[in-house]
């Protein structure tokens, strides 16, 4: 399964972002704005890691720190804008697993939070389109938990288009992306756009879908959609 990240955050365009920044990483997020249900979330969403902002309105980070060590062996980001060297040694001492300054990039942040949990032997990128997941690190694919055997060509072409799901991605860009360049013949990637759909199909509703003009798109399916 793909790691469990919660996100205690007060500010709601920070708490947006990496929430949205996770999901593209691969992960489960839970966002919340203060500490109000950190226990009930703790028991209930079982967090591999909870990412805590210091200046929180009620319990600060600090406090519920210690609340996450009491009650998880989930891994801990600390997230402020707090710099001092007195502070982040408080916060590491306490049992954080590392601590990010304010202001950052997003990039570093999903990197530092992503370094915890291979630490923790947590990590697991997992994609998901509807009921489709791929397995990014076991190079997996299942549909409605049946697997699914794709070439190497047909997998990283999938990944790619997971990764952009709901997006419309052209020719010229997958086989930049897939074959490494963009100057070949478009039937390529049409040949293998029509292999991946069979077996997408096989046990489910179309979710890779062909924009004319445009190039392809991986979404859920519709209610009812079967084409």
């Amino acid at each position: 399964m793909a790691a469990r990240v919660l996100v205690v955050e007060d500010a709601e365009a920070i708490r947006t972002a990496v929430g949205i920044a996770l999901e593209q990483a691969g992960c489960l997020v839970l966002t919340r704005p203060d500490g109000e249900t950190l226990e009930r979330d703790l028991a209930s969403f079982r967090p591999d890691l909870v990412l805590l902002d210091v200046m929180l309105p009620g319990r600060d980070g600090f406090e519920l720190l210690e609340v996450v060590r009491r009650l998880s062996s989930a891994g801990i980001v600390l997230l402020t804008a707090r710099d001092a060297v007195e502070d982040r040694l408080h916060g590491l001492r306490t049992g954080a697993d590392d601590y990010v300054v304010k202001p950052f990039v997003l990039a570093e942040l999903i990197a530092r939070v992503e370094a915890v949990l291979r630490r923790m032997g947590r990590l697991r990128k997992v994609l998901e389109v509807d009921d489709l997941l791929i397995d990014v690190e076991a190079n997996s694919v299942t549909r409605g938990g049946q697997p699914i055997d794709l070439t190497a060509t047909e997998l990283k072409l999938l990944t790619f288009l997971a990764g952009r799901r709901d997006k419309v991605v052209g020719k010229a860009q997958l086989l930049a992306a897939v074959w490494g360049y963009d100057d070949y013949a478009a039937n390529l990637v049409e040949v293998h756009i029509s292999a991946l759909r069979r077996k997408l199909e096989a046990t489910g509703p179309r979710v890779l879908h062909t924009v004319r003009g445009s190039g392809y798109i991986l979404r859920a399916a519709a209610p009812g959609e079967d084409t």
